[in-house]
């Protein structure tokens, strides 16, 4: 199914976002965490790709995009870097994904592997999402965008100007990079619409559930944490079990704010752990439930 199909029949579109096992973990390592998120209301579910391009990584990917599609019955998108990629490779994948049925993929640059050079065919996603286009019409493209500027962007404004090559190289909508601060998201959104972007944006959430957790996020995305977030943090840092709670609460909080301001789809990031996922899809389910039943009305 193409995706961008969904946000014309539904107010409020929910999805999941897992990574595939690592190193030289079998695939059959993710089989429980996707069980336990097959009861969840997910309209789809991402798959990660592994950093620099790894082709075993990649093989992963693919198949875990096949797996949720056929034996879970959801539909699922692959990610798919350019980092170090041929066009050859590139094709070979597509052609991989086409034989499974998946249709959709989130186009992306990647992240270099630190004091590498990109041997790459692609510069910018842009440039991958155009090479997807033109192989394959078929594929519908969904992109990344960053509420609070591209660490290597010069500006958030020269930022959404890029955007707009990922949108006229065929990206049909996007998920933000996670983000703490809501009115970041909403000061990001009236910049882009005014910009004339207008494709659906989902809003990507990562609940913090643990002190580890935290200056990896951050050093990862450069997401800024605002005083209340912090005031959690800095409360609960020596009780893993309160921290996780509370993280789990300002997610949820996050969301339902989002929500009541409209937001066209929220893209939660699990980082693996079911247990994560069904509190906080359960704690909103009934509000997107709403909205959506309000919309088919």
């Amino acid at each position: 199914m193409d995706l961008s199909t969904l946000f014309r029949v539904k107010k409020v579109v929910f999805s999941l976002e897992v990574f595939p096992p690592k190193k030289d973990n079998p695939v059959h390592v993710i089989y429980n965490t996707l069980l336990g998120l097959r009861g969840l209301p997910a309209d789809f579910i991402s798959v990660t790709y592994g950093a620099g391009g790894s082709a075993v990584q990649q093989s992963k990917t693919c198949e875990i995009a096949s797996l949720i599609r056929s034996n879970y019955h959801i539909e699922p998108v692959s990610h798919l870097t350019c980092v170090n990629a041929r066009k050859d490779k590139i094709i070979e994948t597509l052609n991989t994904l086409k034989e499974n049925g998946v249709q959709n993929i989130l186009a992306l640059r990647g992240d270099l592997p630190a004091g590498e050079e990109n041997r790459s065919d692609f510069v910018h996603a842009s440039d991958l999402a155009a090479f997807i286009k033109s192989y394959d019409a078929s594929f519908n493209l969904v992109g990344a965008c960053y509420p609070e500027c591209h660490y290597e962007s010069q500006s958030l404004e020269a930022d959404i100007e890029n955007l707009k090559y990922k949108i006229d190289s065929g990206v049909t909508h996007l998920i933000t990079q996670l983000f703490f601060d809501n009115q970041r998201f909403y000061e990001f959104i009236n910049k882009v619409r005014q910009a004339g972007i207008t494709v659906p944006i989902q809003a990507g959430i990562m609940p913090i559930v643990n002190k580890n957790q935290i200056e990896r996020t951050i050093s990862m995305c450069g997401a800024s944490i605002p005083t209340k977030l912090a005031t959690i943090i800095n409360r609960y840092s020596d009780n893993p079990a309160a921290l996780r709670d509370a993280g789990l609460f300002y997610a949820t909080e996050q969301i339902m704010d989002l929500l009541e301001n409209g937001v066209q789809g929220i893209h939660l990031y699990t980082m693996n752990n079911v247990q994560t996922a069904t509190r906080i899809s359960t704690a909103v389910e009934s509000i997107i439930a709403a909205k959506n039943s309000a919309n088919e009305a």
